[in-house]
């Protein structure tokens, strides 16, 4: 615990203790990293100039093309929001699906995915379909447990969604490409979808009285129109999410350019709604600037904590207590998803990608864990976040709309069972990695440690003579004659002991 002194951990401890109290995480990460710089150099154990390197970290963040994703989604999520894009794809889905048990529960699942992919925001997804489908699920005898539950956690799928900010941020962190988190985050996104329907298919044939069919006056006939009407709404939803991943996916943009290309697809949506207005555009500014700003000061604030713990030595504190836990690379997973469960009781997702996952990563690549897996799984962990009692940020958005007839523990005992669902995703990722890697485009795998470089032994010798400057370009062999091997050229010779693929990738033979 106090291999590298007592000032790793306290300065860890001390950073909880204020965040515990209340102050803003921000000011708290920059605070607590100020101190504890005054005390390091107090103690020696950096000299002063250690801290100049704060400024150019400083102009990293801002100048950071990457994080520039960050506000234009936001931007693209805010004025789809108040499209009124979420209300038709309600209604039409819900007339849809309405004549089967359990049919309004689809319908919010498989909306809450289109939303997810089109919006971004968690508050924006459970805000807008808790109050249009929450009133109509209550009054047609729905379980209040179970459409407020459905409604939490179809909004929290947007989390692991792309193009979600949650993987923009943990790509960053992590230094892996965010078209790799994308592309890694579909297989368990569709999974995490398809498990909830699953669980309403199931519920609705072991309970039916608890997801009723609607009526067919309120429903209305299943024909061409509501179909169109469906398709109209999905459609061009489809396009934009086509548009936004699709060219990262192919390489035609970068995420930032592809977040101003849905800023532009958001437009035409709104306009094509014929709800576009400079209202609506202030509001979505507002929205993206209040967001915006609040990443960029945790990012400095973290900053500065983070230069300061790793001069502590504590990032050899961090690897020496995790690389050691038992079960090598499953028990750390294990602990780390266990550890940020509870964190997430009381942080938010910026926050412990910013503070949390910078620590993880080293003990991460000693274990040969692939990182894109490890972010995607963290990402999976993170949406629970706003789901579990009493501090589910999706619960306190429900409460807020909800009517005073659905009481609180009726809400907190309903999000229990999707909650446990997304646990079971996690664990589903750590023993199945081939459903984040699998989609990756890998090649050969060349291991460094199976290299070796061999120069010339037995000092500089004639030209052509063993061990000299012309020394054979095989391993103990003569050349031929007129085959010198030129002027001390390195000979490069791979290993023959195979080293085992890093977790979550593939053996390439």
């Amino acid at each position: 615990m106090f291999d590298y002194g007592f000032l790793p951990p306290a300065m860890f401890l001390c950073m909880i203790c204020f965040m515990l109290y209340g102050f803003p995480v921000a000011f708290t990460l920059g605070a607590v990293g100020l101190l504890f710089g005054a005390i390091g150099i107090a103690t020696e154990h950096f000299h002063p100039s250690f801290l100049s390197a704060l400024p150019h970290r400083f102009f990293g963040i801002i100048s950071n093309d990457l994080l520039l994703a960050i506000p234009f989604f936001t931007f693209m999520g805010a004025v789809l929001e108040r499209s009124g894009l979420a209300e038709d794809l309600l209604e039409g889905t819900g007339k849809l699906f309405g004549g089967v048990p359990g049919g309004l529960a689809y319908a919010v699942i498989v909306v809450g995915a289109v939303l997810g992919a089109i919006t971004g925001t968690v508050a924006a997804s459970v805000i807008t379909m808790g109050v249009i489908s929450l009133p109509v699920m209550l009054r047609y005898g729905y379980n209040p447990r179970l459409a407020t539950g459905v409604i939490a956690a179809s909004g929290t799928i947007t989390q692991l969604i792309p193009p979600s900010l949650v993987l923009v941020v943990l790509a960053d962190q992590l230094g892996r490409s965010v078209g790799d988190m994308y592309l890694g985050a579909m297989g368990p996104s569709a999974a995490q979808v398809l498990i909830f329907l699953l669980f309403i298919l199931v519920l609705s044939i072991l309970k039916p009285q608890d997801m009723p069919p609607l009526p067919k006056e309120v429903r209305g006939e299943l024909d061409l129109k509501l179909v169109l009407k469906v398709l109209m709404g999905i459609v061009p939803s489809i396009l934009l999410i086509f548009l936004v991943l699709g060219t990262i996916f192919v390489g035609l943009a970068t995420p930032t350019e592809a977040g101003a290309l849905g800023v532009v697809g958001a437009f035409v949506l709104a306009l094509l709604h014929g709800r576009m207005s400079l209202t609506i555009l202030r509001e979505a500014v507002y929205a993206t600037a209040d967001l915006t700003v609040m990443v960029v000061f945790i990012l400095i604030g973290s900053t500065v904590f983070s230069l300061v713990f790793q001069g502590m030595d504590g990032g050899l504190w961090i690897e020496h207590m995790l690389s050691g836990l038992p079960g090598g690379p499953i028990g750390f997973l294990i602990f780390v998803n266990v550890f940020i469960f509870f964190l997430a009781f009381f942080l938010d997702f910026f926050e412990i990608a910013f503070i949390v996952v910078p620590m993880l990563v080293p003990v991460a690549q000693t274990l040969g864990i692939d990182l894109v897996w490890f972010g995607v799984l963290l990402c999976i962990n993170m949406q629970t976040s706003f789901m579990h009692p009493p501090f589910g940020f999706a619960l306190f958005y429900l409460r807020s709309i909800a009517s005073r007839d659905v009481r609180t523990t009726d809400i907190y005992m309903g999000a229990i069972p999707w909650l446990v669902m997304q646990l079971m995703l996690v664990v589903i990722v750590i023993f199945w990695p081939g459903l984040v890697t699998g989609m990756l485009d890998k090649g050969p795998a060349v291991d460094l440690d199976s290299i070796r470089i061999e120069l010339p032994a037995g000092g500089l010798g004639d030209l052509g003579q063993p061990g000299g400057l012309g020394a054979p370009a095989g391993l103990g062999e003569s050349p031929g004659p007129g085959a010198p091997a030129g002027l001390g050229q390195p000979q490069i010779a791979p290993q023959v002991s195979p080293q085992p693929a890093p977790v979550g990738q593939p053996q390439f033979d």
